[in-house]
């Protein structure tokens, strides 16, 4: 199976849990063997590329700007594409130039995706029982990048993943080992950091710092 072999899957929860005039947003990064797999919950109109107007990749993240501090701040992105997100608005970015950023995604050797795919208009809470019908969708994303580490962010998509009870402040730098398919994954739970969890960012990044260090 292939990453491209689950899209059509995404885009039916899409119509079912998401904003019908939007798009599911999937993933994107180095899908062979990354050094992390970073995984988020689900993406918001915000996401330029959630539009069906945008014919580009429909990565995380696109036309944002506050997530790419976490992973500048981690050395995972060059500067000068970094530079360039911070100094143009949402609606400036191109194809061409999320095409560039995740190309650098993918040089420093890490994958983002969501656990939920499907686009809200706005950051709403989405209940445990929709993320869950994304659970065995990302088991298989996992399964076909085979990441060495898995980064979960925030209580609830932990404790989904995690299949157990999850306080991000009770476990950090926890290892957890968790089994998909016969083939054993290294989780941790990491505070999330955009959105109300923005005071949250140093906390994140000192983790993902130790968890890095582990790869060595």
């Amino acid at each position: 199976m292939k990453l491209e072999d689950l899209k059509p899957k995404y885009d039916k929860l899409q119509k079912r849990y998401g904003a019908k005039e939007l798009d599911s947003i999937y993933n994107g990064g180095c899908t062979q063997n990354p050094d992390i797999c970073f995984v988020f919950m689900n993406p918001t109109g915000r996401n330029i590329a959630s539009s069906k107007k945008w014919k580009g990749i429909k990565s995380p993240w696109i036309g944002t700007k506050n997530i790419w501090d976490l992973f500048y701040q981690l050395d995972l992105m060059d500067e000068k594409i970094y530079r360039t997100i911070k100094s143009i608005k949402g609606e400036e970015w191109t194809e061409e130039f999320a095409e560039e950023v995740y190309a650098d995604v993918k040089k420093h050797k890490y994958f983002i995706t969501n656990l939920g795919k499907c686009t809200q208009v706005d950051a709403r809470v989405l209940p445990n029982s929709v993320y869950e019908e994304y659970l065995e969708l990302l088991r298989k994303e996992i399964e076909i990048i085979n990441p060495k580490v898995i980064i979960l962010f925030g209580n609830q998509v932990s404790s989904i993943v995690l299949e157990e009870k999850i306080s991000v402040s009770q476990c950090r730098k926890k290892l957890f080992n968790k089994e998909i398919n016969g083939r054993k994954y290294n989780f941790y739970s990491v505070y999330y950091p955009i959105g109300n969890g923005r005071f949250n960012i140093d906390k994140s990044i000192e983790d993902i710092k130790y968890i890095k260090q582990t790869l060595i």
